[in-house]
């Protein structure tokens, strides 16, 4: 089964497909399940808009986030630069709905890219993951999680596991582990990250694709119909 030709990405997914395959019998049959590997690396956008729009995401609904991300844009007509922000009088972007905690991680992410902390895509990508996850994480209102994030959907890093994810704790849970099929997965069912390490070893250098598998897992249960009728 080929990958979408389509998918652009800075490492070769036909043999992160292969390897994968060979490593894990049941990972296999999931990703026969699913279908091609579509991820695609969105690479538009600075490292400081990807974080600033990150952090005006979290914890608040995706409509309300996306409204909020819309009027700070228009308020600087586009993107600001970090200087530029950092001279934006708090009230201006309180206007827009950004909570106060919010302005101060969005300011101190400013202040670490003009002081060099946070540096631009070009210097990030001779960093390794974990040398990325430390400088990003000293940034207020940053954690693991949304360097994650960072690494694989706007820099295409190949080995990545973000364990902390819920969708990606319940994947796993649903790929393999053996659940009760009669009832929805509960808080408790999901895998403590040493459990999910120990499996992901020997998916390694691929996490990353392993990770998008596990998402979509999640993804087909929605589409299974309920035992004993027939999908419309």
């Amino acid at each position: 089964m080929p990958f979408n030709g389509k998918t652009k990405l800075p490492f070769d997914a036909d043999a992160a497909h292969a390897h994968l395959r060979a490593a894990d019998p049941k990972l296999a049959a999931l990703i026969d399940r699913v279908g091609p590997f579509t991820l695609k690396v969105d690479s538009k956008l600075s490292v400081f808009e990807s974080l600033l729009e990150s952090i005006q995401y979290q914890q608040l609904h995706g409509k309300a986030a996306a409204a909020i991300h819309a009027r700070v844009r228009a308020l600087f007509g586009g993107d600001p630069g970090p200087d530029t922000l950092l001279r934006t009088p708090d009230e201006l972007l309180r206007g827009c709905g950004v909570s106060a905690s919010k302005i101060l991680a969005m300011k101190d992410l400013a202040a670490r890219v003009l002081d060099g902390t946070v540096p631009e895509k070009r210097a990030l990508n001779k960093l390794s993951d974990e040398e990325i996850i430390e400088r990003l994480s000293s940034v207020r209102g940053i954690g693991r999680w949304t360097v994650e994030m960072l690494l694989i959907f706007r820099l295409g890093r190949p080995d990545v596991f973000p364990v902390t994810d819920y969708g990606i704790r319940k994947g796993f849970a649903l790929t393999f582990l053996r659940l009760p099929k009669t009832r929805a997965i509960e808080a408790a069912d999901l895998p403590k990250p040493p459990v999910m390490h120990r499996r992901a070893a020997k998916w390694a250098p691929y996490r990353t694709v392993a990770s998008w598998y596990l998402w979509r897992a999640c993804d087909l249960i929605k589409k299974t119909p309920p035992s004993g009728r027939s999908a419309k």
